[in-house]
């Protein structure tokens, strides 16, 4: 019985680790957004993410955008490319609304996270206090008197549906 119970130890042992093994495996080998890299390969070129992440347009500006980059700096997007491209980078990096806490937003919080995670996590005040509480933990570079005005712009753009 003793030998039966190893052995049983010892096979549960090594499904786990493969099941482990297979899980890295799949996460590790997820396909980036074709609008991802269609970025990366068509803008990174010539300059970094930060003019994107703080752009923050719609569609007929990334639109305008792109066709300005290809006609004027000679960007290479295929014409089949270019709705990709601008449909990932409205998504991701696309409008915010107006007001107080807009550019803390776009030059503050867009150093770490893109537009589309920040717009899509409808968050509670108190939530949101938190999540700033954490961000300043890690080293976030917000004063005390940015606090309240993102605090505020988050809240109220990006809350919690009453």
């Amino acid at each position: 019985m003793r030998t039966m119970t190893r052995k049983t130890g010892f096979i549960l042992s090594g499904a786990v680790a493969a099941g482990l093994l297979m899980s890295v495996a799949a996460n590790g080998a997820q396909t980036p957004n074709p609008g991802e890299k269609i970025m990366v390969a068509s803008c990174q070129g010539c300059h970094d993410l930060r003019p994107i992440q703080t752009s923050a347009m719609d569609a007929a500006g990334w639109t305008k955008v792109i066709d300005t980059m290809i006609k004027e700096n000679g960007a290479e997007v295929a014409d089949a490319d270019k709705p990709v491209l601008v449909r990932y980078l409205a998504l991701n990096f696309g409008p915010v609304p107006d007001g107080p806490g807009k550019e803390i937003l776009l030059n503050t919080c867009t150093m770490c996270h893109d537009l589309g995670r920040i717009k899509s996590a409808r968050r509670s005040a108190e939530e949101w206090e938190e999540t700033l509480s954490s961000m300043l933990n890690e080293g976030a570079p917000l004063s005390d008197e940015q606090f309240p005005i993102i605090h505020g712009y988050l809240s109220r753009h990006f809350g919690v549906p009453d």
